[in-house]
């Protein structure tokens, strides 16, 4: 997915506020990572605002929740909709990831036991990114990929979600394994961003 067209025209000034579409500590984390050195100051969505997630596919979610939070909190808000795929589970969880079970250790714990036996632990994680301005039209959306397989048990004490089963051959380590610099350049959300950054910049005006 390639960044939309930017018009300029519709608000040129440049902003100083980004709302982060979420209240995922780890994610809000990532992402002001992600995000220094361009002079925003980062915020979580209001904790009292749920966005629906009806999309069927991740795209479409970022887009519905950028919209949603940015004309609710009147700022301009960047969304994020990520999750794992895995081919022996027909692409499941999908855009369910985050529904799969009540928590991280419980969503790890289904996903193991629903490919105990399976030969084919492929996966990939993807991540679609869509930022709006505070009237919610949506001005830029991209899409990451990062491929890997499923463990067989948990390794690693970092990052969150799936991150601890999710491994990287080409790295030789699990997202949770990782530091935030080279998951950052070679995680899905970090390919991700690595797409949106130059339009974000030109919208900044930098």
């Amino acid at each position: 997915m390639a960044p939309l067209d930017l018009d300029l025209a519709l608000d040129p000034a440049p902003f100083s506020r980004l709302v982060i579409a979420s209240t995922n500590a780890g994610k809000i984390r990532e992402f002001r990572q992600l995000l220094a050195g361009m002079g925003l100051e980062i915020d979580a969505q209001p904790g009292d605002l749920e966005v629906e997630e009806t999309g069927e596919t991740f795209a479409e979610n970022a887009r519905l929740k950028a919209i949603t939070v940015a004309r609710h909190s009147g700022s301009w808000t960047l969304a994020d909709d990520s999750g794992l795929s895995v081919a022996a589970l027909n692409g499941a969880p999908g855009v369910h990831s985050a529904r799969y079970a009540a928590t991280d250790p419980a969503r790890i714990s289904r996903l193991l036991h629903e490919l105990a036996g399976s030969s084919d632990r492929t996966a990939r994680f993807s991540a679609a990114l869509a930022l709006a301005d505070p009237n919610g039209n949506v001005r830029i959306e991209v899409e990451g990929l990062c491929a890997g397989v499923i463990l067989e048990a948990p390794r690693g004490e970092g990052g969150f979600g799936y991150d601890p089963v999710f491994f990287v051959p080409e790295t030789g380590l699990t997202y949770a394994e990782m530091d935030q610099t080279l998951k950052g350049r070679i995680g899905h959300r970090g390919r991700a961003f690595a797409q949106l950054e130059t339009a974000l910049r030109e919208l900044l005006g930098s």
